[in-house]
């Protein structure tokens, strides 16, 4: 058995106004054949997770590039083809191969290419040729296309959001694709869909049961695999939405994969915006939180996430905390390498005047001024995210009263707690704490908040679906239009 796997992720917000090229991946993560570490990335599991059966299985494994750049805004079509190609270069020189696994997004889009892991697979396919089995793991918010489906013969999706799934399903991706290199299995592939752009959080219900009954379908009457495919809303191509994939074993079963796509796909209709939380205003969250009984009350600026390819620069918090200075309040981590050199130089203790965040959009909010103390800096703050490690590069705490304030150089998610202690700022003393995440916070922040909420500052990111300016999307597509399934 000779198996190929390479990884090549970003999640493109094509309304962002940050720009991917090459660079972008290779100051992020940048891994050529054989230096990916033993941990895995969000979108780099089959890596790991091949190197394992690898050596339980005895099978030959060719490592290809692994790569990822931040979610951000179109990718240059440079950087995309230089990548790509560097990776089918790898491939055509471990030919022949039995297996080919990637680890993908699934929302990447490129100039000239908007369905990038489409062409990736497609391009695979034809130098691996029609026998050998090709998988790919994909992100749960990504645009799952025609190409991708017909091209692959194992897709799996990450079922959890938060995203604390990404090595398990790397793991189901592995074992499919070998069973059915084995001809243990002969997996079809049937997809209903959605037609909207919806989306649930398994951090609560109803998502939370229906994951739960979706890992009890698999294994079970023929079903090898589901994965629903929530969509990007932040991307204008004609495959935005949600999709349910069911690949079930042998072509005799392929109308029963359909049914139960169909089937569970309804299901999620049927909940409307029942399956979202509800997102407070800023001052209307500020009255929520000064309203439970213990702290700290943790607030997520959705709409303001790196993880969706904005900024995460917004000062629309920090104003609204600073009008109440009598609140102990944490807020971060605010992207500003400016303002952290200036801290940095400054050092520990120093009492400075600074101009911080609302620079990359108007809808980042005005920037801040104020009278600071430096409360703590590092050269890297590394912290968990599950399985995985994540930089956001030299960074700084300061404090303005009562208000802790988090600045870093690097564009990434609040994923965990260490973003704010290991620079000195204690989360226990503070009745309000907000992050810039959707939801990968979760996992992390829920062990130490009393309550979570959910924010609406007003974007960047845009959150009312109904009111996003899509040129490419295929309609009918629900809320923009009337649902042709209800």
């Amino acid at each position: 058995m000779r198996v190929f796997v390479a990884s090549l992720a970003t999640e493109t917000n094509t309304f962002s106004p940050l720009f991917v090229d090459r660079s972008a991946f290779e100051g992020a993560f940048y891994c050529p054949p054989g230096t990916h570490p033993e941990t895995p990335t969000l979108c780099s599991g089959p890596m790991v997770a091949a190197r394992r059966r690898a050596r339980t299985d005895g099978f030959t494994l060719f490592e290809g590039t692994a790569t990822w750049a931040e979610p951000a805004g179109l990718v240059s079509r440079a950087a995309y083809e230089s990548l790509r190609d560097e990776i089918l270069d790898q491939l055509r020189a471990a030919m022949p191969v039995d297996v080919v696994l990637f680890g993908l997004h699934g929302a990447m889009v490129a100039r000239g290419y908007d369905d990038c892991e489409g062409d990736l697979l497609a391009h695979a396919r034809a130098i691996a040729g029609p026998e050998a089995i090709v998988g790919a793991e994909l992100d749960m918010h990504c645009h799952l296309t025609d190409q991708m489906v017909e091209a692959a013969d194992v897709i799996t999706a990450f079922k959890e959001f938060p995203h604390t799934d990404f090595l398990e399903r790397a793991e189901d991706l592995v074992d499919l694709c070998l069973r059915a290199a084995r001809r243990e299995i002969a997996p079809v592939s049937a997809v209903f869909d959605c037609r909207a752009i919806t989306g649930f959080m398994t951090s609560r219900e109803p998502g939370r049961s229906f994951v739960d009954r979706m890992l009890a379908l698999e294994g079970q009457d023929a079903i090898l695999s589901i994965s629903v495919a929530h969509g990007f809303q932040a991307a204008d191509v004609h495959d935005v939405g949600t999709k349910v994939l069911v690949i079930a074993d042998g072509a005799a079963n392929h109308g029963k994969a359909a049914a139960l796509a169909e089937r569970l796909g309804r299901e999620i209709l049927s909940w409307g915006a029942g399956g979202g939380p509800y997102h407070f205003k800023p001052e209307e969250a500020i009255v929520q939180a000064l309203a439970e009984l213990g702290q700290p009350v943790v607030l997520a600026d959705r709409w303001d996430n790196p993880g969706g390819g904005v900024a995460g620069d917004s000062t629309v918090m920090v104003e609204a905390l600073l009008r109440h200075p009598e609140i102990p309040a944490a807020i971060g981590a605010l992207w500003d390498p400016v303002a952290v050199s200036f801290c940095r130089a400054a050092g520990i203790g120093a009492e400075i005047d600074l101009r911080f965040g609302g620079k990359a959009a108007p809808t980042s909010g005005k920037p801040i001024d104020a009278r600071v103390v430096v409360r703590g800096v590092t050269d890297d703050l590394l912290v968990p995210f599950e399985q995985s490690w994540v930089s956001l590069g030299p960074a700084a705490a300061v404090t303005i009263g009562n208000l802790d304030v988090v600045l870093a150089s690097t564009r990434a998610q609040t994923f965990s707690p260490p973003v704010f202690t290991d620079l000195g700022v204690d989360l226990a003393a503070k009745k309000i704490v907000v992050v810039k995440s959707s939801n990968h916070f979760h996992a992390a922040f829920a062990q130490i908040a009393h309550k979570v909420h959910y924010l609406d500052t007003g974007g960047p990111y845009p959150s009312d679906t109904a009111k996003i300016p899509y040129t490419r999307a295929r309609r009918p597509l629900s809320p923009l239009d009337p649902n042709p399934w209800l």
